[in-house]
């Protein structure tokens, strides 16, 4: 019985050994009205790859092909991502290696004939991060915040572009 109860402490242990334990994951909701049908806007921003031109860097994919399950991107040749998910206007990345659990998801939502609402959500843990107190936490997230939300409205100038 004793060797029982010692097996199911380690297991408990490693269970909370990691991240999953101690995790503060934050969600970093942001949105931007496009001024185009979400059916016209989508199909100009939605290139797994077209991140690279948006940020102003490389981007290859180097493991299946665009918007297929398990493609892999290379951006700025260090940072892998992986194709998780997608709808017909949506799709979500993970950073496999990813020490915080990064994902990211992008999508369009119809808003009427005219207007659409473009998303990116991230979600990460921040208990992950190097720096790890509460005014690092606060500080990275206004960092990430501050670079998607110029993410967001280029892909919202693609999306409205003629």
């Amino acid at each position: 019985m004793t060797m029982k109860l010692a097996a199911a402490a380690l297991a408990a242990a490693t269970l909370c050994a990691g991240a999953a334990c101690a995790a503060d994951f934050v969600t970093v909701p942001l949105s931007v009205t496009v001024n185009a049908p979400a059916d016209k806007a989508w199909p100009k921003m939605n290139g797994y790859c077209q991140i690279g031109a948006w940020f102003k860097t490389t981007c290859e994919i180097t493991s299946g092909k665009d918007h297929e399950m398990g493609a892999v991107r290379l951006i700025a040749g260090r940072v892998t991502e992986l194709f998780v998910a997608n709808t017909a206007w949506s799709y979500t990345y993970s950073q496999p290696k990813s020490p915080i659990d990064y994902h990211g998801t992008v999508e369009i939502q119809p808003i009427d004939k005219k207007t659409s609402k473009l998303l990116y959500t991230l979600v990460y843990d921040a208990d992950a991060l190097p720096k790890h107190e509460p005014e690092d936490k606060a500080k990275d997230k206004e960092n990430r915040t501050k670079q998607f939300t110029a993410l967001i409205n280029t892909m919202k100038a693609a999306g409205e572009a003629k």
